[in-house]
Formats: structure tokens, C-alpha cells, sequence
């Protein structure tokens, strides 16, 4: 047993791991002692079996002692609970990480203590080779030890076996202290200051005092970790994922810091040169920093940190294009400055598939910022020209333009004042620019024509995207969205060109109404315009219109120049003389003048009667502007005033006191109307409410009563209100021609459904060269009855009521 105690001793002298631990080797082991293990193990003919234990020993060290130990640095107590996240929030945990520079050091040390018993395991295959190497054996392959790498791919797989859920927070940790001090240069580049208080700042890179910077020693520390992780094989697998969330939080952090909101430059060549510059020389300076200079060369950097950067590269393109896409909406109303911004999601989206997250992004921001009661509806045509300038900057094919703008003609279709929105942009100066793209209509309808030929520009043809969702765009849709200028989409949102000439001929009517010594020259320019866009055939009435009010201001002169009757008049008229089958409908709203007032109207009427033969004036005397003097106590007032309330107010000069009815009876206006127009005297201190329903001439502004609750705005509303019956009240009056039919019908036939009426009111309607008209307008009107209760609807199909 001694000679065997005494082998034993010197096995463990030349493998001190045998003893149960990663123990040192103190000192060099004699030959003799290499001489006698062989010996003994020659003689006993198990070198191979001695192999394999040392083999099992050196990975039980890894398994049960050196890697325990390692861990063991990193305890749960180490980072906060609420940070130990999965490996989405690495990047969030580790910026949140409240002392970063204490798992700093922690890391440093632990990379120590695990090179330490690396290297001394090391030892074992040197040894190993030199006890069994003499008798020209080769070394058993199913020994790990033996192998190349066997000891490091042990401690890295049993390291990964272990892994604990903070470690990669804390990978993260020292790797951010180390990017801090790679960049300081470039952060005092960025932030220059005074000399004299330099002094009192501190250090970018180590947050230490200027005078007492160590960044210099933190930096080597930094190289030497990496270097002895780099010699045992872990750089990668150990600290890959957490070097990989890092870079993507530093890669979000300088898009935010450097691009957020500036949408007049160009973003992608300086990022690409910061990820080249900055993110790349930094990840090669952890792989290579460490080396000797002199080995040191291109080629020896590893092929993962190149591949790295395309992915890298990847990422940085698809995180700026969400960042646009977040800011789009802003983008859109900051159009055509914002161009450049709208180029680089372009590239972006050439490298990467951002459709649909651009289609879903885009359309939950426009619902939320312009769809919505509180926008007016100008504000959203504004809104709806600029997203189609800007995102067909973006794609000429069309699909993403239709898709992010449905909504927005959807809501559109369902304000009332849209049509009327639209035409006033079309005629007027605004900040829908529908004006200025009126005025080159001429050409883009020449482009339109154009396009409509698929091939006609071929070497510019670009397909329609693939993967696109039939139900939501259509390849004619697309072809069509493509070709369309913007009047021709903002006309489309009702898909009716009739409707919206119609409201441009009431607004027109207006306009003529309101100013009749206007200049024409602006109508008429709109006008053409207009002609070019929409064709002559619905434009002809307003040519009409214009024309009669220069026949008028002729006839007015004329008038005017006959000495015998201006001798006897009381005051000037001057009349607008219409065709009345080619203006809007007139509402239906009447008003009875003072005798004396409707005589100098006559006379007016025998001037014309004379002067045109066989044609006579029927009066619309509700309708019209009239200059008044107004003298009361010490007050006089001179004020242009619509005929209803001079009318009000001239019969207040014979009779101090009336009472709503009596008024209401004399001048032929509903009590309800009257009384918004009394108002209007009310706030101008001429009448009060003496009592509910009487109302007094004031002859001293202080006697105003208490009665009168009218705002200033509420009474003025009379000069809002327009004389034309709108589009839609015009279009049920055309509708009702054909009522009559509609009652045959049902009547011969007992019931029947809209199609069917539609069908057949249509063939009429071919014939008799009447009205054209869709079945929803149809639905509308037939609806209107069903209110009235002349119908019944009920199982899909109308009735008359009985």
C-alpha cells in the first residue's frame, strides 16, 4: 500500500485537479516523477482508462466548481427585480440600470477569477501529453482534454447551461461604460464649452473630475477582460445578445437624439457613416484593440463582425423608416419642405417591407388628429390635399394612397358642408392649394389623357405592389389612383362632378347676390377654368349668370339716365335682372313692402317694361342689399342692411310699439324669423323687448331691457344666410317630378323594391331626356316619404301608406 500511496502523491504532484479541486501547479514536477506514473501505468495497462478519468475530472472541475463560482458573482440581488426582463427588455433594463459603473467592476472581476482557473486547467493537456507522449501513443480521441478546444467549449457549454436571467444586464452594463468611453471624443466634440469652466466639469467617459479622469485605465482594464473572454472562446456566445441589444438601444437613441422632427434634410448617409464611424469601429475595437498592433490587419477581423454590420445596417434602416412613419402625419402637413424626409423612407422602404405598417400607422394617425367633430371641414380638405401630395411623393403607384385615404373621403362624404368646402377652395385663395391646381388644370388633364394608356410612358412603368389585398385595392382602382390629379380625388369623393357644379353655381349666385358692382374678371377666370376641368354642358348656366348681370348693370344705366324719372323717385334702385331658368332655386322666403316703397318698385318696373317692349320684372324683394340713414334722438346711423330688416325698421318710424304678431302680419314673415331679425336691431340699441313679445323704438341707447339675451353673433347670422336653396334641397325638387310616376307604379303594382324602381324610373327618365340620378339619391327621397307617411317600407319593398 506505501508504494501505491506513494504513486498516488505523485499523480496528484503532476494533476493536482485529481484532488478534487482546480489547485495550481506550485512548481515545475521533476522528470522522475513523470518516469514512475508512466511506469506504474505501462505495468498496469490502463493509460487509456487513466486518460479518460483525467478527462472526467477537468470537466467535473468546470461543471461543479469553476463555473459555479463564477455565477455566484452575478446573485439575484444584483439587479433589480423589476429589471430582469427577457431579452426584448435587455435594452430598456440595462438603460435603466441605476449603477452601472458598480456591475462594471463586478464583470471585471468575475472575467478575472474565471481566467484564472481556466488557465490552470489549461495545464492539464501539456502534462497529459508529456506523461503519455514518450511511448509514441497517441492521444485517445474521446478524451475532451486531448482535443483541440476541448477545455474551452467544456466551460463555454457548461457556462450556457447555467446561464442566469441577469447576466446579459450585466453584459450589458459593462459594455455600456465601455462605449461611454470609446465615444467620449466625439461627445466633447459635440458639446464644446468654455475653458475656464471645463475645468469644473466631469469627464464624459468616466464621470470622474477633469483633473482626475481615468478613462485611460479604464479602457485598458476594458481590453485586458476582453482579450482573456476572446482566450477562452466566450466573446460571442457569452455577450452576443446582450452587445446585440445595446447597439440597437444606441442605434435608437443617436435616430431620436439626431433626426426626430427635422424633416428638411437628408438622414441616411449621415446614420450610415455614424454606424460605419461609430457602432463598427467600436465592435472592432472589442475584438481587435487588445492585439498587438503589429498583428493587427483587416483580414483579422473576425467574419461575424462584418456580417454583423449588414444586419446592423438592416436594423438602423428599419428603425429610422418607423420613426418617419411615426412623424408621417406631420410630414404630410409640412409638405413640400418635408421631401427629403419623405426620399428617405423611400430607400427605406426599398430595402425593407414598411407597407403595411405605414398603411396601419398612417390611418389610426389621420383618424385621430383630423376625423373628428372638433376639425372643420376645411382644415380636413386641407389635410386630405396635403397626404395625397406627400404620399404619392412616396408611391406613384397609388395602392397606399388609396388605402390610408378611405377613411378620410368616408367622413368627408358624411359632413354636410363638404361640397360647398370644396367649391369655395376651387374658387378662392385658401390653404388647400385647390386653387393653384385649378389654375394648371389644362395640363394635367393633357397628363391625365395621357396615362390612361398603360404603355404610353414604358420606360417609366412600374407594377402594381405584390401582395396587395384585392377586396381593399383593386388593379383598375390602382391604374386609376395613379393617373388622377388632385381635384379629380377630391371630386371623387362624392364621385359626382353634377353635384359639385351645382354648388359652385349656388355659391356663385351668392357672390353675385351680395356684390353686384363686383369685378367679374375672377368669375370669369374661375369660370374657364372650370370649363376646362368639367366640360362646358354644366358650366353653361353660370355663363348665363355672369351674362346677366352685365345685361343688368347696362339696363341700370340706362334707367338711371332718364331725367323724367329720377325727378319723382325717393331713392335709387338698382336691380339684378336674372333668367330665372338658368339660376339655383331661390328659398322659398317672402317679404310684403310698404306702399309707398313697392310704388317706386312699379315705377321701376313700367321703366323697364318700356325700355324692353314685351317683357315685364317679377319681383324677389327679399333678396338684395339697401343703403339706409338712420336718424333717432341724437344718434344717425348709416348701415347696408338686407330688405327684411329695413323693412323692420321703416315700419318702426310710423309706429313706435309692435307687438310680434301685428309685425309679423304686416310684413309677411313667420313670427319665428321675424324675431331672429329683430334681434339684429336689438343689439344696435335701435329696439327693446319691452314685454315677452312687444317691442319698442328706443330713442335713447340706454333703455335697453331685460328681455333682450340675443348675442351679437346670433343676430348677425342674417348675413351668413344664403339666398340659394342648397344642392340638396335642389336635387329632392327635381326628384319630386317624378312622385307621380312613383305612385303609379305602386299603385298598379301593390309593392315594390328600390332596384326595381330605380330600373324603371331610369328608362323614363332615358326617354323623356329627364333627370339622371343614382339609387341612394333615390333611397333618400323615397325615405323623405316614408317620413311623411305616404309610404310604408317594410320586408325591403315600399307601399303606399292607405
Amino acid at each position: 500500500m506505501s508504494d501505491f500511496d506513494a504513486l498516488w502523491v505523485d499523480v496528484l504532484k503532476i494533476f493536482p485537479v485529481l484532488s478534487g479541486g482546480s489547485a495550481a501547479f506550485s512548481k515545475p514536477v521533476e522528470e522522475k516523477v513523470f518516469e514512475n506514473v508512466r511506469r506504474h501505468l505501462n505495468i498496469l495497462g490502463s493509460i487509456d482508462t487513466f486518460a479518460a478519468i483525467i478527462d472526467l475530472e477537468v470537466q467535473s472541475a468546470i461543471r461543479n466548481g469553476l463555473v459555479p463560482r463564477f455565477w455566484k458573482n452575478f446573485h439575484s440581488g444584483l439587479v433589480p427585480s423589476e429589471l430582469q426582463g427577457g431579452i426584448n427588455d435587455q435594452a430598456l433594463a440595462i438603460e435603466a440600470l441605476p449603477d452601472k459603473n458598480r456591475l462594471f467592476t463586478q464583470f471585471i472581476d468575475a472575467i478575472n477569477e474565471l481566467h484564472n482557473g481556466f488557465q490552470r486547467l489549461m495545464q492539464v493537456k501539456p502534462m497529459l501529453i508529456k506523461l503519455i507522449g514518450r511511448e509514441g501513443k497517441p492521444a485517445p480521441n474521446s478524451v475532451k482534454v486531448m482535443q483541440e478546444d476541448g477545455i474551452k467549449s467544456c466551460l463555454r457549454d457548461s457556462l450556457l447551461a447555467q446561464l442566469p436571467p441577469t447576466f446579459s444586464v450585466v453584459v450589458g452594463a459593462f459594455y455600456w461604460v465601455h462605449f461611454k468611453l470609446f465615444t467620449k471624443a466625439s461627445q466633447i466634440g459635440l458639446a464644446p464649452v468654455d475653458s475656464d469652466v471645463f475645468d469644473e466639469l466631469l469627464c464624459v467617459g468616466c464621470n470622474f473630475d477633469v483633473e482626475q479622469c481615468c478613462c485611460q485605465r479604464l479602457t485598458e482594464m476594458v481590453n485586458k477582460t476582453n482579450m482573456k473572454m476572446f482566450e477562452m472562446n466566450l466573446i460571442d456566445r457569452l455577450t452576443g445578445s446582450a452587445l446585440t441589444a445595446l447597439i440597437k438601444l444606441k442605434i435608437k437613441e443617436h435616430i431620436n437624439d439626431t433626426c426626430m422632427g427635422i424633416f428638411d434634410r437628408s438622414h441616411l448617409k449621415q446614420l450610415e457613416t455614424w454606424l460605419s464611424d461609430v457602432i463598427m469601429s467600436w465592435l472592432t475595437n472589442i475584438f481587435t484593440e487588445w492585439k498587438s498592433k503589429d498583428s493587427i490587419n483587416g483580414q483579422e477581423v473576425p467574419d461575424s463582425v462584418k456580417s454583423f454590420k449588414v444586419k446592423l445596417t438592416y436594423f438602423m434602416y428599419e428603425t429610422f423608416a418607423q420613426s418617419v412613419i411615426g412623424q408621417f402625419f406631420s410630414i404630410i402637413i409640412d409638405y413640400p419642405d418635408s421631401i427629403p424626409a419623405i426620399d428617405d423612407l423611400k430607400i427605406c422602404m426599398e430595402k425593407i417591407d414598411m407597407r403595411a405598417y405605414l398603411t396601419e400607422s398612417l390611418r389610426n394617425s389621420l383618424e385621430a388628429r383630423i376625423l373628428h367633430p372638433g376639425v372643420n371641414t376645411m382644415d380636413i380638405l386641407t389635410g386630405y390635399v396635403a397626404a395625397i401630395k406627400a404620399i404619392r411623393h412616396l408611391d406613384n403607384t397609388g395602392v397606399i394612397l388609396e388605402m390610408v385615404t378611405a377613411p378620410i373621403k368616408d367622413y368627408l362624404r358624411k359632413r354636410n358642408d363638404t361640397v360647398r368646402r370644396v367649391v369655395t377652395g376651387l374658387t378662392e385663395e385658401g390653404p388647400t392649394d385647390l386653387s393653384e391646381e385649378l389654375a394648371k388644370g389644362e395640363s394635367i388633364k393633357e397628363g391625365k389623357d395621357s396615362g390612361t394608356d398603360e404603355f404610353s410612358n414604358w420606360e417609366n412603368w412600374v407594377p402594381d405592389p405584390f401582395g396587395i389585398d384585392a377586396t381593399i385595392m383593386q388593379y383598375n382602382s390602382s391604374r386609376k389612383m395613379r393617373s388622377a390629379d388632385i381635384i379629380s380625388m377630391v371630386v371623387d369623393i362624392y364621385g359626382s362632378k353634377e353635384l359639385f357644379m351645382t354648388e359652385y353655381r349656388n355659391l356663385m349666385a351668392d357672390r353675385l347676390l351680395a356684390q353686384l358692382d363686383f369685378n367679374s374678371e375672377k368669375e370669369i377666370r374661375n369660370l374657364e377654368l372650370l370649363k376646362i376641368r368639367f366640360g362646358e354642358s354644366l358650366l353653361h348656366s353660370c355663363e348665363v349668370m355672369l351674362k346677366d348681370v352685365t345685361d343688368s348693370k347696362r339696363i341700370n344705366a340706362h334707367i338711371h339716365s332718364d331725367s323724367n324719372r329720377t325727378e319723382n323717385q325717393l331713392f335709387d334702385i338698382s336691380s339684378l335682372i336674372v333668367s330665372a331658368q338658368f339660376w339655383p332655386s331661390f328659398n322659398k322666403e317672402s317679404l310684403q313692402l310698404p306702399e309707398e316703397i313697392e310704388n317706386e318698385f312699379k315705377k321701376y318696373t313700367k321703366a323697364y317694361e318700356a325700355y324692353k317692349g314685351n317683357r315685364t320684372l317679377n319681383w324677389r324683394t327679399v333678396t338684395g342689399r339697401v343703403n339706409i340713414e338712420i336718424e333717432i334722438g341724437d344718434r344717425t346711423m348709416e348701415m347696408v342692411v338686407s330688405p327684411t330688416l329695413a323693412v323692420i325698421i321703416y315700419h318702426f318710424q310710423n309706429k313706435s310699439e309692435w307687438t310680434i304678431e301685428d309685425l309679423s302680419s304686416i310684413t309677411k314673415v313667420p313670427p319665428s324669423a321675424l324675431r331672429r331679425r329683430l334681434s339684429f336691431w336689438q343689439n344696435h340699441g335701435l329696439i327693446s323687448e319691452t314685454t315677452p313679445g312687444i317691442f319698442s323704438l328706443l330713442e335713447k341707447e340706454s333703455e335697453k331691457s331685460q328681455f333682450e339675451d340675443m348675442s351679437l353673433a346670433e343676430a348677425d347670422e342674417e348675413d351668413l344666410e344664403s339666398a340659394m336653396a342648397s344642392a340638396s334641397d335642389q336635387r329632392e325638387e327635381e326628384l319630386q317630378v317624378f312622385w307621380s310616376y312613383i305612385v303609379g307604379m305602386l299603385t298598379n303594382l301593390d309593392s315594390m323594391p328600390i332596384d326595381r324602381i330605380h330600373q324603371m324610373l331610369k328608362l323614363f327618365a332615358s326617354h323623356s331626356g329627364g333627370v339622371e340620378f343614382t339609387q341612394d339619391e333615390l333611397k333618400h327621397f323615397l325615405q323623405r316619404k316614408v317620413r311623411e307617411h305616404k309610404l310604408i317600407f317594410s320586408g325591403g319593398v315600399y307601399q303606399l301608406a292607405k
